[in-house]
């Protein structure tokens, strides 16, 4: 059966599931979810090929405190996938033991068997990182209030 021919939340589950569970010793099963040369941008990266979505998943682990996504909403439509995210995670050398959270999107773009040709990231680098970040917070929020004035 056709993967795209299930309804919506029937396809695109498997891959909600592996995002929502992603960890450093299930990253070789990128393959599963993603074709060879899949195409990976967010505010930090624009990368191709499961090699480099690969060291992008890797040294988000080795950078941050248990990162981990939580799949608020999705929407499908054909090979069409949307999904809303709240990305969860403590940074090692700053706010120590403080969860932060990062809301976001994902534009997901699948083939015929239902794997992810493309993987675009949205969310807001300014207001979701940097304005928690030491000395760059301040200067972002200064910056912010500025322009809304």
């Amino acid at each position: 059966m056709n993967p795209l021919s299930a309804s919506p939340s029937t396809s695109i589950a498997p891959l909600v599931a592996y995002f929502e569970n992603l960890a450093p010793d299930n990253l070789a099963q990128l393959h599963q979810h993603y074709t060879a040369q899949a195409r990976f941008k967010d505010p930090f990266n624009d990368v191709t090929g499961l090699a480099e979505i690969r060291r992008i998943f890797e040294h988000m682990f080795v950078a941050l405190v248990r990162p981990r996504f939580v799949v608020t909403q999705q929407i499908c439509q054909g090979r069409q996938c949307f999904l809303t995210w709240e990305f969860r995670f403590g940074f090692r050398n700053f706010h120590k033991g403080k969860e932060q959270v990062i809301l976001g999107a994902s534009h997901l773009v699948l083939d015929d068997q239902g794997l992810v040709v493309l993987h675009r990231d949205y969310w807001d680098a300014a207001e979701e990182l940097y304005e928690k970040l030491p000395g760059v917070g301040s200067l972002m929020r200064w910056l912010k209030r500025r322009a809304n004035s």
